[in-house]
């Protein structure tokens, strides 16, 4: 049988099932319970029509039986054979061949009742004829009174019953399934009208929500989810309208550059010192464009990802600190040293996220400290209980005052006339990473320059 593929089809199915189970008891033990019934009336009529005949029967002094034969006895002459022993001494003027001899064997028999084994269905009934007792003697048994009844009308009753149970009980059964997907399709309606407003809602980006107040307990539950969802997808249409935007504006600087140039190159010849200064300048714009769009990247593939991976941080910082010296030999030097409670390069310090995540997400902040360090970058770990502390710090200047609260916010510097390069997107970027990892990234206003506190989950 196919499974239905409608809530409100499974649900009427299910229902019909469990009324099949329990109609089919019903029916069965109605049943039951009326074939009992009819051969215990059956088995009375048998008792009451033996005993009336058997007030008929006088047995005399010497053991012969005399019937006596009151007015109107048609009624219970009908299938009453009367024995004295195994003699015959009244039979009903009309039986069905077999039945006698069917009778004469619970001839002499104390009270019991027999069914016939041939053609047709019958009761027989043998009801015992005492003799007088003689002082001194046990009562004997001078006769036996057989009645008989044809079960035929009452197997019909019951063939009539069992039949008019079924037709009912299926009845029944089709009148629960239709009003069960009739009560469920209405039950459901007001799902089915909350789904598609959740649909509408979700991309339109609007702010109504459905609320649990006034609902039954199911639909308040179902739509506090539905509220909790569009409250995600609504941040997150709010967080790629922010990434667009954040794009957008870092890329308009650098395009802007890059045709300017382009535009001055062409508009009349120029030397061979201006037109290298001029690529370099578009290269230089490209550049920044590419490292723009990198770093966004890179914050949708981890803010993607499925699974953090795992890290050393000795590996990480060692391998930072070269890569530092190698490509800026004239920028202070990166020193990795221990932090006050966790020696560094043991391989227990471990990072609950990749290598590559890691980087990206230290990368920003080495850059940083490397453009504004005096002398110095130190780069410190330390390791608690499910998470890992890193610490980068440079004896700059610092974070001016009034930079502090805005500091990670994308596309602002400090101090655009520096003259350092930059997009004004790495701290941004790296706290986004962070915390798209399950940490956070934020600056200790209390030290000496700058010093930026990332926390990571341990590995």
């Amino acid at each position: 049988m196919k499974r239905p593929l409608t809530l409100r089809g499974r649900l009427a199915l299910m229902a019909l099932a469990t009324s099949v189970l329990w109609i089919g008891v019903l029916t069965t033990v109605f049943n039951i319970a009326l074939d009992k019934r009819l051969h215990g009336q059956a088995d009375d009529v048998l008792r009451t029509r033996a005993e009336a005949v058997a007030a008929t029967v006088d047995v005399r002094p010497d053991g012969r039986l005399v019937v006596r034969e009151p007015t109107e006895d048609r009624a219970l002459d009908a299938g009453v054979w009367i024995f004295q022993g195994g003699t015959v001494v009244e039979k009903p003027p009309t039986a069905p061949a077999g039945l006698e001899a069917q009778a004469a064997r619970l001839a002499g028999r104390r009270e019991t009742f027999a069914d016939t084994d041939g053609p047709g269905s019958w009761r027989l009934y043998a009801f015992p004829v005492a003799a007088p007792a003689r002082q001194g003697h046990i009562p004997t048994q001078a006769g036996t009174v057989v009645g008989s009844v044809s079960l035929d009308p009452y197997r019909s009753t019951a063939d009539t019953a069992l039949i008019g149970s079924i037709a009912l009980a299926v009845l029944l059964l089709a009148t629960i399934y239709l009003l069960t997907r009739l009560v469920v399709r209405r039950a459901l309606r007001p799902v089915a009208a909350m789904s598609e407003q959740a649909t509408r809602w979700s991309a339109a980006g609007a702010p109504e929500r459905f609320g649990a107040q006034g609902r039954p307990a199911e639909l308040a539950a179902f739509a506090t989810s539905l509220d909790a969802l569009l409250d995600r997808l609504a941040a997150v249409l709010r967080h790629e309208q922010q990434q667009a935007a954040e794009l957008s504006h870092e890329l308009r600087t650098p395009l802007a550059r890059i045709a300017a140039e382009t535009e001055w190159l062409t508009g009349r010849p120029r030397s061979a010192e201006q037109r290298e200064t001029s690529l370099e300048a578009i290269a230089g714009a490209a550049a920044t464009m590419q490292q723009i769009c990198d770093s966004l990247l890179s914050e949708v593939r981890t803010r993607s990802a499925q699974t953090p991976g795992r890290s050393r941080f000795s590996d990480i910082a060692h391998c930072l600190a070269e890569r530092n010296a190698a490509l800026f030999p004239d920028a202070p030097p990166v020193t990795v040293a221990a932090g006050s409670g966790t020696p560094v390069g043991t391989p227990e310090v471990g990072i609950g996220v990749s290598e590559d995540v890691a980087e990206r997400i230290l990368t920003p902040l080495l850059d940083n400290a490397r453009r504004y360090a005096a002398h110095s970058v130190t780069l410190t770990c330390e390791a608690s209980a499910g998470e890992v502390t890193v610490c980068v710090s440079d004896d700059g200047p610092g974070v001016p005052e009034d930079f502090v609260a805005s500091l990670f916010e994308p596309g602002r510097r400090a101090r655009p006339e520096d003259g350092h390069d930059g997009a004004g997107l790495g701290l941004a970027l790296a706290r986004r990473l962070a915390r798209a990892a399950g940490g956070d990234i934020a600056l200790d206003a209390a030290a000496p320059g700058a010093r930026f506190v990332v926390t990571l989950p341990a590995g």
